[in-house]
C-alpha cells in the first residue's frame, strides 16, 4: 500500500471502513495538516481512478450518518465530480492548458525556467513551501490546503506562469486528476471567479499546518498577512460552454465478439452497467512512453498507475471469467488494435472517458477500430450523467441540486 495513498481495491475498502466512524468529527478536523494524514481519509487517488466510487461512498456514508453531519465530507467526495462535469462542458481548456505548457518551456526566458525549476525542487528561499514542494516530490500526496498554499506561492509571489506550477503537480501527485488539478490551479490564480484569488495568509499556516514553519522561518516576511497581492490574469481567452455530451446508460444485448477496455477514468466495471457485459477478453494499456515524453510523470506516479491498472484488471478478469491483458505499447491505439485483432472483436465496450489524456485517444481509436470492422461504444454511469448536469455553474449552485439529489436518494 503506498503509505499516504492506498491504489488497489482491496486497500481502498480498508481504509474507507475504518475512515466512517470519523466523519462525524471530519468538518472540523479536515483542515489540520498532520504527518499521516489522520484526519483525512487520503482516499483521492482511489476515487481518482475509480477503485472506489463515489456512489459506494456516498452510499455507505449515508447510511452510517445523518445528512447533516456529513455533509462536509459529501462535498468533498463530489468536488471532483463537480471539476470533471464543468469541464466536460468546456472541453476545450484541456488542450488549451497543455498547448500552453510546451509554449511556456519553449520560449520563457532562461532565468525565468531556472526560477520556476529552483522553486519547485524545493529551493526558493521560504522554508514552508520548500518543505511542500518536496514533500509532493517524495511522498507524491499532499494535503488538499497544502496544494492551495503552494499554488497561491507559485502564482501570487513568485509570480510564475499557473500552468508550469499545474504540470508539476500533474507529473507529481498521485491522484492527479485532469479536470480537479487544471481548474483547481486556474482558481487559484483568479480565472475560475474572475476578481476573486486565493492568496496565501501566514497565519492561516501557522494555525493549520504550524510543522512547516517550525524550526525554520527563513523567508516567511514573503507571505505575511497582506504581504501577497494577486497576479493579473486579465485578458485571458474566456471558456465557451458546450451542451454535454450524450452517452448512453446502459448497453444493447449482442452476441458479437466484444472486448472491455479499461482505462484509468473508471477502473472498477464490475459495479454498474457494464457488471454484465460477457466480453471475449478485457484489455488495458500501459505506455511507459506517453507517461514520460507526453507528461515527463515522475517514476512514482507511472509506478502507481501501472498498480492501479493491473488491480483493475486482475479483478475484472476474475469478474468477467475471461483473459485480461496489460497491453504494453508505445502507442496505446496501435496496442488496443493489435488486441482487437487478436481476439478477433466485433465491438470494444469502455466507460466514456473524461476529458483528459484518456479522452484525447478516442477519435483516433474510433477510426482505427472502424477500418478494422470493428466499432467501439461507450457507456456512462447514470450517477456521473446526473451530476456533471449540475455542473452548469459555481459549486455551491451545483451542491444546491447535488445535495436535494442525494436527499432524495438517502430517502428512497
Amino acid at each position: 500500500m503506498h503509505p499516504l495513498a492506498p491504489l488497489t481495491r482491496h486497500d481502498a475498502r480498508c481504509v474507507w471502513k475504518s475512515f466512517i466512524p470519523k466523519l462525524a468529527d471530519y468538518r472540523g478536523a479536515r483542515n489540520h495538516v498532520h504527518t499521516a494524514h489522520a484526519n483525512v481519509s487520503r482516499l483521492s487517488a482511489c476515487i481518482r481512478f475509480r477503485t472506489l466510487l463515489e456512489d459506494e461512498v456516498i452510499a455507505e456514508t449515508l447510511a452510517a450518518h445523518p445528512f447533516q453531519v456529513a455533509e462536509k465530507w459529501l462535498q468533498e467526495v463530489c468536488w471532483r465530480r463537480y471539476w470533471k462535469g464543468w469541464m466536460e462542458m468546456r472541453p476545450q481548456i484541456w488542450p488549451r492548458w497543455r498547448h500552453q505548457v510546451r509554449r511556456l518551456n519553449e520560449q520563457l526566458p532562461a532565468e525565468t525556467l531556472d526560477r520556476a525549476a529552483a522553486v519547485m525542487s524545493g529551493k526558493s528561499g521560504v522554508a514552508c513551501m520548500d518543505v511542500i514542494a518536496r514533500e509532493l516530490i517524495e511522498t507524491g500526496y499532499l494535503h488538499n490546503h497544502a496544494r492551495m498554499w503552494w499554488a497561491s506561492f507559485w502564482i501570487h509571489v513568485e509570480k510564475l506562469p499557473w500552468e508550469l506550477g499545474a504540470d508539476f503537480f500533474f507529473r507529481h501527485l498521485i491522484d492527479a486528476d485532469p479536470a480537479s488539478n487544471t481548474l483547481s490551479w486556474r482558481w487559484v490564480a483568479g480565472l475560475q471567479t474572475p476578481g476573486k484569488s486565493y492568496l496565501v495568509r501566514l497565519s492561516n499556516i501557522q494555525k493549520y499546518a504550524p510543522a512547516y514553519i517550525a524550526g525554520n522561518e527563513a523567508g516567511i516576511e514573503r507571505i505575511t498577512d497582506g504581504a501577497v497581492v494577486a497576479s493579473d490574469v486579465s485578458g485571458t481567452v474566456p471558456d465557451l460552454k458546450q451542451p454535454l455530451p450524450y452517452y448512453p446508460a446502459e448497453l444493447d444485448h449482442t452476441s458479437k465478439r466484444t472486448g472491455l477496455w479499461l482505462h484509468p477514468d473508471d477502473l472498477t466495471p464490475e459495479f454498474g452497467p457494464l457488471a454484465a457485459l460477457v466480453p471475449t477478453s478485457v484489455a488495458a494499456t500501459i505506455s511507459d512512453r506517453v507517461y514520460n515524453e507526453n507528461y515527463q510523470l515522475s517514476s512514482q506516479r507511472i509506478a502507481s498507475l501501472h498498480a492501479l491498472l493491473r488491480d483493475g484488471l486482475s479483478r475484472a478478469g476474475t469478474h468477467y471469467s475471461c483473459r485480461a491483458v496489460a497491453v504494453e505499447a508505445d502507442d496505446p491505439v496501435a496496442g488496443l488494435c493489435s488486441w482487437v485483432r487478436e481476439h478477433e472483436l466485433a465491438e470494444v465496450i469502455a466507460f466514456a472517458p473524461m476529458v483528459g489524456p484518456v479522452h484525447d485517444m478516442l477519435q483516433r481509436l474510433k477510426a482505427s477500430l472502424e477500418s478494422m470492422g470493428s466499432r467501439l461504444t461507450l457507456i456512462r454511469r447514470t450517477s456521473d450523467s446526473t451530476a456533471f448536469s449540475f455542473a452548469t455553474a459555481g459549486f455551491f449552485p451545483f451542491w444546491q441540486k447535488m445535495s436535494r439529489h442525494l436527499k432524495d436518494l438517502q430517502l428512497s
